[in-house]
């Protein structure tokens, strides 16, 4: 998240009426048109209609961006209409989170993966893929392995 991360646990701050969690989504979210004024306004009273406030980071964000980013948070980490539940979104987002690292990210996803029922065990495994999977790519790249060799070995072409 990179980008992603950033408001993977928005959905379960919502329960709990964190309001910085939501702040790691915003750092990575990007914007593809300007927004005019009246759009940045009502940006803002949807941020504080969901949230309960607005973060202080928010106002922070580039204003021709911000319902951009709001809306990509909304269709993907606040919506209940994709394919991963609000816990994996969180895990995902946390594992990203470590590799970067990004010590806002880390907090919030860790919070938000609680709320959303994952375990100590959950968390922990997450964490531990992402650092098995940064792991082999290291010796992967570095070692320059052939990928189409790669694949037949492992089952693929």
């Amino acid at each position: 998240m990179s980008v992603i991360r950033i408001a993977s646990a928005v959905h379960s701050c919502l329960r709990s009426a964190s309001l910085i969690a939501v702040a790691g989504v915003f750092a990575v979210a990007f914007a593809s048109a300007p927004a005019r004024a009246d759009d940045y306004d009502a940006t803002l009273k949807d941020i504080q209609s969901t949230m309960g406030g607005v973060p202080s980071f928010v106002k922070q964000f580039p204003k021709a961006g911000l319902p951009g980013a709001w809306a990509e948070v909304k269709a993907i980490e606040l919506s209940d209409k994709t394919a991963l539940t609000p816990k994996e979104k969180s895990l995902i987002s946390l594992a990203v989170a470590a590799q970067i690292p990004c010590s806002y990210c880390i907090w919030s996803d860790t919070e938000n993966a609680r709320h959303a029922g994952a375990t100590d065990q959950e968390i922990q495994e997450a964490v531990a893929m992402a650092a098995l999977t940064r792991h082999w790519s290291t010796i992967f790249n570095g070692m320059q392995v052939d990928l189409d060799q790669f694949k037949k070995e492992m089952g693929g072409e």
